[in-house]
């Protein structure tokens, strides 16, 4: 597996991996649709001992419609996420899927919260979805 570099707008933050994702997915939560700035987010999530940070971070935990919090890293600098993950599974980082600036990275394979899905977007067939 070629590593993976995921970076923030000015490169100051960097999320590194060699490993494939565990799962990507595609949220069209309005959440994600407001921290992303785009109709949906994309992520990839991976075992968190298969990453490494590097750089400095700053934090916004926000807290999703069942309560479970994420907590999200960005660039003080430039203001970009670079990783996220959610409380009470250390094991996993989330790292959005544009963060990796690379058009062959693997589909997402689950979608969810897809009443709140634009009526323009359409997802790949065969993906697992879970409105």
């Amino acid at each position: 597996m070629t590593p993976r570099i995921a970076s923030c707008s000015c490169g100051q933050l960097q999320a590194r991996t060699a490993r494939e994702p565990v799962r990507v997915s595609v949220c069209h939560c309005l959440a994600c649709q407001r921290r992303t700035g785009s109709a949906f987010g994309a992520q990839a999530r991976f075992s968190s001992e298969a990453v490494s940070i590097v750089g400095e971070s700053v934090e916004f935990v926000r807290v999703g419609d069942e309560g479970t919090r994420s907590i999200f890293r960005f660039c003080p600098r430039c203001g970009a996420t670079v990783y996220y993950t959610l409380e009470g599974h250390p094991e996993l980082v989330a790292i959005p899927v544009g963060a990796f600036a690379d058009p062959e990275f693997p589909a997402p394979t689950f979608s969810v919260y897809e009443e709140r899905m634009h009526s323009w977007v359409n997802m790949p067939a065969g993906i697992e979805h879970m409105a």
